[in-house]
């Protein structure tokens, strides 16, 4: 009790505190529960790469005791916000979030540089732009020319990171699904409700057959579903960039756009844009946000409340399969339950439990591509587990993890099949 009540009374006295929740930041009690769930930790064991260290580095810039350095955001910059040490933590305490906090305090005081402004204010906030920006890719695709830079091994003359995001990408659709899908698409049957569609940019730019699964899938149990073509990105890019302002500008934009339909529900199959919308309550703290997030459901949060609809649509699919927890819906959005008990529910389906299933694969945004050897060792651990399973789908529900995992499959477990969960149970219908 002593040394909360110094703790606050630091809190008082200290002019240096920044606008962070500092309350958050005293919470930790050093129990050290979040060090097995910690995927930095697990591969450096490393105090500084663990979350009680980033909570203590964190702690004490706010108390004026460290300063900023290069090391120090080196080492906070390991973090993947994968908030698993806020599942593990008795005290509710999330490391990644204080992490993610202080980026954006940083971003506020320093401003955005050229090319973070060009991509999260001039770019990512325009699905126009953004379909646009896919075209050379789609070319570089279907022109042959992606097979020779490969065979030629001419990426190996790039930098590092373009080379590997080139790796990351999959084959891409021939137009994004924002330009092919109608608004509203019409219930089959008796009408149940009305739900708006989140379309996530990643969803409709390379995922859109599974978004497509699961519009059927949602029009299938009823649903009249409108997606309105005018929504932008959630606003999760600018988030992991610092950027809290353009948070709230694509939150302010995509409440008023949907605030002009009656729906009873906004589902999204992407699981960072789950996250993402939840929070848009918090972010605005205005009766508007707050009701908008009410309304956010990820796919699965839908269909399993409509498992017994659901069970006479899906045929026999005898396949061994598994599923990978994303953060985002595991961590983030508190959802286990749901995708295993729909994967369950298709008839001859072999579903096997994967260890660690709500490790990080190693993802996290663009995480991937600025700490590649740290993503690659969290990945092996993720890929070892699947080859254990003995599954040949592994399934998942964030784009994210689906590109991360597809490129970490092909590579090492060829015959394995990685598909979101909505393309399953479409595939089920249609067997």
């Amino acid at each position: 009790m002593v040394v909360m009540n110094f703790d606050f009374f630091v809190l008082f006295v200290n002019k240096e505190v920044l606008n962070m929740d500092y309350v958050k930041l005293i919470n930790c009690m050093r129990c050290g529960m979040c060090l097995p769930s910690c995927p930095t930790y697990r591969e450096t064991f490393l105090e500084t790469a663990s979350p009680r260290g980033r909570v203590a580095l964190v702690r004490k810039l706010q108390e004026g005791e460290l300063e900023q350095s290069e090391r120090l955001l080196e080492y906070l910059s390991l973090c993947l916000d994968c908030q698993a040490c806020a599942s593990a933590c008795p005290c509710g305490v999330n490391a990644g979030e204080l992490v993610a906090e202080f980026t954006c305090e940083r971003k506020e005081s320093s401003g955005l540089n050229f090319m973070e402004d060009l991509i999260l204010r001039k770019l990512v906030p325009h699905p126009d732009r953004l379909e646009t920006s896919m075209t050379p890719m789609r070319l570089y695709q279907r022109s042959g020319l992606q097979k020779l830079v490969r065979t030629l091994g001419i990426l190996k003359m790039f930098p590092r990171p373009l080379a590997r995001m080139e790796g990351l990408l999959p084959t891409l659709h021939s137009r994004p699904l924002r330009q092919e899908i109608s608004e509203v698409t019409a219930a089959i049957g008796t009408e149940r409700g009305t739900v708006g569609f989140f379309l996530g940019c990643v969803m409709s730019l390379i995922f859109s057959d599974a978004s497509r699964a699961t519009i059927r899938l949602l029009s299938s149990l009823g649903y009249t579903v409108i997606t309105p073509r005018n929504q932008v990105c959630c606003g999760a890019p600018n988030m992991l960039g610092g950027d809290m302002e353009g948070v709230k500008e694509a939150a302010r934009t995509n409440i008023g756009i949907f605030a002009a339909h009656e729906v009873d529900f906004i589902v999204t199959d992407c699981g960072g844009c789950g996250a993402e919308l939840k929070k848009y309550g918090h972010h605005i703290g205005d009766e508007a946000a707050s009701a908008f997030s009410a309304k956010v459901r990820d796919i699965s949060q839908i269909l399993a409340h409509h498992t017994e609809e659901l069970a006479p649509l899906l045929k026999p699919l005898p396949l061994k399969v598994t599923y990978h927890d994303p953060c985002h819906i595991a961590h983030c959005q508190g959802i286990r339950k749901e995708p295993r008990d729909l994967l369950k529910l298709v008839p001859d389906i072999d579903y096997r439990e994967l260890e660690t299933a709500d490790a990080c694969c190693g993802s996290a945004g663009t995480y991937n591509i600025t700490k590649p050897e740290m993503s690659d060792r969290i990945l092996q651990r993720k890929i070892d587990t699947v080859r254990s399973s003995g599954a040949e789908v592994l399934v998942t529900g964030n784009p994210g993890c689906l590109l991360q995992l597809k490129k970490g499959i092909n590579d090492q477990l060829p015959g394995v099949r990685v598909m979101h969960l909505t393309e399953v149970l479409a595939l089920s219908m249609d067997s």
